[in-house]
């Protein structure tokens, strides 16, 4: 068998290309767990191999990228098939790349910034990664590479995995960096070159096309004496008659595989959109040429800029200090017609009314926007708006857009939720996106009020935004409503309140910040007896009920509950659904 550190000391070596697009580019559908193919149809596994190999590649990687116990617990029962997956895309890429060819153990991050609220510890990361790694091993691969990592530490976990099983087994450390030069998590290139130090391979993968990573790199080869490895991608994806397009062509990726050897690049190879054609005019354009001298230079890191506190001033936030604020929950109309909402905004105006909190979907029904309801009512009856923002329909670009829109439009109080499943509302069948959690979003909006995006991006300019959360009254989990109150929530909104001692339980635990609690006027015992049995989140004691039965009328309730609400909260919300009439007898 060939020596693999003796084998790049002779010069470059070239990698193979990506691996997931071209399983999709053979028909496996995006979604599919591609690192299960190794088992169920390692045919097609090979089949990429054994095309890169014909196109040139002296290292081949297995398709293992994502075959930790983390990522496979994801796909049904995959989570126990660890050692399957990877003894058995080793063996797959051993068998054809034989003896002349090199085989590196694919380890993929474990977290993927973003992608799930749930994080390993220390301790239980470095088990899985063993458990992954050790099966590779087995089954013969020539060295590991740790490749598309945004997080410095999870990727010296993961050397520390393989150095716990054996110290000397070779293996490239390949962190995954944007344009900037930093990673998803702000891990900037040089200080990553300086953390591995003492790591015989480092190198940069997928992130962006040759272009991006041409710069990063170029700024690692004078932070590290180590050798160094790239796989760029084929550029920026497009989305084009259903099927995603990458558009470097292998000319240009050529082109870019002679400036990345003449800045000292030893292993090249392509990562997500490239081809065997790609790989064979790398191949073609760099068989010559040995990698370029490299000087080690003092590279300053840029001073971190402390990013400011921005103290949040909003009129809603003013009142909820200095008095008792009055809200009206307001659903947007299924249409295009809003003189009704907007005649009662007015009306509540005219009753003493602070705000109007405009609903999103509520219980996923169809409704128009509640944006622009929110804008008119800012700016043709003057009143403040809390605008109900949740995560069920939009992606982290399309929130954090809305939410930059929004504020530009004058509207400066949010009430971050979850929101209710498509599958409660009249569209059971939509695709729900929730890719981020209510607390997310708070962290995402305080984020935005900085200046800055949910990535750190520097924004021009910052957001005002006086965020709030919802809270049940029954039931309450204190330390999940610390939790958003600590990432910048900066009042909490509860639901209905029929038990005042409930809400005084509530109350007691002194969370610090404003209560704005709801308040809703029951107008008949089918309602009361339907909110009490059919709507999650609302608890109707049996009293109240019984009241009700004995011909109580929901509003004299309504007015008992408000006379103790305005003696223990900021604030109170007055929900009426479409019976506004009820708002009118409530404030006399």
């Amino acid at each position: 068998m060939l020596d693999f550190r003796e084998r790049i000391k002779r010069g470059v070596l070239i990698a193979d290309g990506g691996m997931g697009t071209m399983l999709y580019s053979l028909g496996v559908p995006k979604g599919h767990c591609y690192d299960e193919l190794n088992l169920s149809n390692p045919d097609i596994v090979k089949t990429v191999h054994r095309s890169y190999i014909e196109a040139g590649a002296e290292l081949v990687e297995t398709n293992t990228f994502g075959a930790n116990r983390f990522i496979l617990e994801r796909y049904y029962d995959l989570g126990n098939k660890v050692r399957d997956i990877n003894y058995g895309g080793a063996k797959i890429a051993r068998a054809v790349a034989g003896k002349s060819r090199f085989v590196a153990g694919a380890v993929g991050p474990l977290t993927r910034p973003y992608e799930s609220t749930l994080t390993p510890l220390k301790e239980e990361r470095l088990e899985i990664f063993k458990d992954q790694i050790l099966p590779l091993i087995d089954g013969g691969v020539d060295i590991i590479i740790f490749e598309t990592m945004a997080d410095i530490e999870e990727l010296k976990d993961a050397i520390s995995a393989l150095r716990e099983i054996n110290k000397k087994f070779p293996f490239i450390a390949q962190l995954s960096f944007m344009d900037d030069g930093k990673t998803l998590l702000g891990v900037d290139v040089v200080l990553a070159a300086r953390e591995l130090t003492g790591v015989e391979i480092i190198g940069a993968n997928c992130g962006s096309g040759p272009r991006g990573l041409y710069r990063t790199v170029k700024r690692m080869s004078h932070a590290t004496d180590a050798i160094l490895s790239v796989q760029p991608n084929a550029g920026y994806p497009g989305f084009v008659n259903g099927k995603f397009i990458y558009p470097a062509t292998p000319e240009y990726f050529a082109e870019y595989a002679r400036r990345f050897v003449n800045i000292g690049v030893t292993i090249l190879g392509g990562c997500c959109g490239t081809t065997p054609e790609h790989i064979r005019c790398v191949k073609e354009a760099v068989s010559i040429m040995r990698p370029g001298p490299r000087k080690l230079v003092t590279i300053k890191m840029p001073k971190k800029v402390k990013r400011k506190e921005v103290a949040i001033s909003t009129s809603l936030k003013s009142k909820l200090k200095k008095k008792f604020v009055y809200t009206m929950e307001i659903d947007p109309p299924r249409g295009v017609q809003l003189d009704k909402e907007l005649t009662m905004a007015r009306l509540f105006k005219e009753l003493g009314g602070d705000a109007i909190n405009i609903a999103d979907n509520p219980m996923a029904k169809l409704r128009m926007s509640p944006i622009p309801l929110a804008y008119y009512v800012r700016n043709e009856i003057g009143l403040d708006c809390i605008l109900h923002f949740t995560c069920r329909d939009k992606n982290i670009l399309a929130l954090q857009s809305e939410l930059l829109g929004a504020y530009v439009l004058g509207i400066e109080n949010i009430l971050a939720l979850a929101g209710d499943p498509p599958s409660v509302g009249d569209y059971p069948f939509a695709v729900a996106v929730f890719e981020i959690t209510a607390k997310e979003l708070v962290g995402m909006i305080h984020s935005l009020n900085k200046g800055y995006d949910r990535l750190g991006n520097p924004l021009l300019g910052h957001t005002n935004l006086f965020v709030g959360i919802a809270s049940p009254i029954k039931d309450v989990e204190p330390q999940r409503i610390w939790e958003k109150i600590n990432v910048g929530a900066g009042f909490i909104q509860t639901q209905p309140v029929f038990d005042i001692d409930l809400l005084r339980k509530f109350i007691s635990f002194n969370f610090g910040i404003p209560v704005i609690a709801g308040l809703l006027p029951l107008h008949s015992i089918r309602q009361a007896e339907y909110f009490a049995n059919e709507v999650p989140g609302i608890y109707i004691p049996e009293e109240i009920i019984k009241r009700m039965r004995k011909g109580e009328s929901g509003i004299d309730i309504a007015r008992e509950l408000l006379s103790e609400i305005e003696k223990l909260c900021q604030g109170v919300c007055i929900m009426p659904g479409r019976r506004y009439e009820l708002i009118r007898e409530l404030m006399k």
